[in-house]
Formats: C-alpha cells, structure tokens, sequence
C-alpha cells in the first residue's frame, strides 16, 4: 500500500495532535515526543457571547432549531443516513469549540447533510456535562448560523442526551 503524497491539512494536524496526546506507550516501550502544536496565525477566537451564553442555564430550545419529527425519526431507526460525526469528549470548551467550527464547516463545503455531535454526558457527580450544555447554545449562535440549519438531542442508540443530530444547510451555488 502506497503512502499519499499530499500533506495534513492544519485542521487534520490539530486534531492528530489532541488525539496522539491522549495516546499511551504500549509496556515496554518508551514514549514518543510529540512537539507542540503550530498555531496559525488567524487561531479560531471563541466570542465572549459564547462564555456568556455557555454561564447562563440554557432556554428551551426554539422550534425553529429542532428538527421535524418525520426527519428526527428517520435518523433514529437509521433509515436516514449519519454522514459524519464528531466526538468532543474530554474536551476543554476552547477545544471542543474550534474543532466542532472546523469539522461544521468541512462537512458543509463537502455537502454533508446530517452529522452526529457526540457531547457526552457530563460528569457522574450528578452534574450536567458543560458540552451537553454548551453545545446547543453555540449551535444558535451567529458563528454556526450559515452552516447549521436545525438540531436536536440524538435517539438513544446513537447516545441518548449525551449526542446531537445536527442537519446541516445546503451548500449555495
């Protein structure tokens, strides 16, 4: 099997980065330094509406957001097809957030209809999950606006309140 001789893209460096990090030497070999990563020069800026937002308790979420429930089941039974995901857990907010903007934004230019967001639970003090949280809230937000046409909280066989299906705009022109 041949290699690809195109390079990583900066997103892919990113992402490869935050999961060789959490990576663990097998016993008996000795870990492999990875460098830091290269920050460009443009770092995607989390706006100080989203910390804001992500403070208060979350509204009920508006019914222009959610999706419609012939849509919403078929993505429960699987007759409507997931076209990609993305997991954002163990993630700190500014991760979670630049790298769910990143994988938005490649799913929509690649004609990506509908994606799983995997947020996770939270916390099993008892306490909400602050992506379970926050996830939505961005969801709303002016930033993810163009990209993201309705969401809503995933069947239980694709992570129950733990996962959002998201249904992405189409692409114009």
């Amino acid at each position: 099997m041949s290699r690809r001789p195109d390079k990583l893209s900066e997103d892919d460096r990113v992402l490869w980065n935050l999961v060789a990090r959490t990576a663990r030497p097998l016993k008996g070999r000795m870990a492999v330094d990875i460098p830091d990563i290269v920050v460009d020069p443009k770092p995607v800026q989390v706006p100080a509406v989203v910390s804001a937002v992500v403070a208060a308790k979350p509204k009920a979420q508006h019914v222009s957001h959610a999706l419609d429930e012939p849509t919403l089941d078929r993505l429960k039974k699987g007759r409507l097809p997931i076209e990609g995901r993305v997991d954002l857990h163990g993630m700190t907010q500014d991760e979670a957030y630049s790298l769910l903007f990143s994988f938005l934004h490649r799913a929509h230019a690649g004609g990506i209809r509908y994606v799983l967001i995997i947020t996770g639970k939270g916390s099993s003090s008892g306490g909400d999950g602050v992506l379970r949280r926050a996830v939505p809230a961005w969801l709303s937000t002016p930033a993810f606006r163009p990209l993201v046409s309705s969401h809503d909280h995933a069947a239980r066989n694709h992570g129950g309140s733990g996962a959002l299906y998201v249904r992405l705009r189409r692409v114009r022109g």
